[in-house]
């Protein structure tokens, strides 16, 4: 099991960073296509807060790349700076699926609900469940409920990316379908923003794919100590 789970790593790894490669390719394609609206990410996720009415909710600018999130606890929509200031399909596209999660977050979401309940507890086991884990590995034959204890603190870790695919597609969902419905694109530009979206999402199915495969690894290692 283990080399298999070395070779399944492996691809997993590789994988993601074409993925990942992929998505850059993408955004930087997309982002030298300009609106011919002229509008900003920031406007852009302003006109959406407001077409559905959504007053309580502030969209800044925070630094770094691909630093966008929304953060439901002061009800913040951050926009990168190359989203915030720029005029672009890939920032019309980012500014918009953030902004899918304030509507989410508004109406109540059953899926954004649990991941936002899960945030505290990840926040945590996050950096102490590899150490668990290692040491439940290294006593196995004297300690095994340890790695026990650290599959289950992994399983929450797992269970929070797999609520995350739901959450993040459901996003891009709605900032596409009010981007076409208000005809803030052309045609060009809002197949630009789906593509653009489309490879985003595809970077949590990995996320999720790996941590699955991770845990069972795991597992298959507790199982078999307790065979033997």
């Amino acid at each position: 099991m283990g080399y298999e789970y070395l070779i399944l790593a492996g691809l997993i790894m590789l994988f993601s960073w074409l993925v990942s490669s992929k998505l850059k390719s993408k955004f930087e394609l997309y982002s030298k296509l300009q609106l011919q609206n002229g509008m900003s990410g920031r406007e852009i996720a302003e006109k959406m807060l407001a077409d559905n009415g959504i007053r309580d909710v502030r969209v800044i600018s925070t630094s770094g790349q691909l630093t966008d999130h929304y953060n439901p606890a002061d009800k913040t929509v951050n926009l990168s700076e190359a989203v915030y200031n720029h005029r672009n399909a890939a920032a019309a596209a980012v500014a918009a699926h953030e902004c899918g999660h304030a509507v989410q977050h508004a109406i109540g979401y059953e899926w954004l609900t649990m991941r936002s309940a899960l945030v505290p507890i990840v926040s945590v086991a996050s950096n102490y469940v590899q150490w668990i884990l290692l040491a439940g590995i290294l006593m196995i034959r004297t300690f095994p409920q340890l790695l026990l204890v650290g599959i289950v603190i992994f399983a929450a870790t797992t269970l929070f990316t797999i609520i995350t695919l739901p959450v993040e597609y459901d996003a891009s969902n709605r900032a596409l379908a009010w981007l076409e419905n208000k005809r803030m694109l052309t045609q060009q530009e809002q197949a630009g923003a789906k593509d653009a979206l489309k490879w985003a999402a595809r970077t949590y199915v990995v996320a999720a794919i790996g941590s699955i495969a991770t845990l069972l690894y795991y597992i298959s290692i507790y199982s078999g100590s307790r065979r033997n």
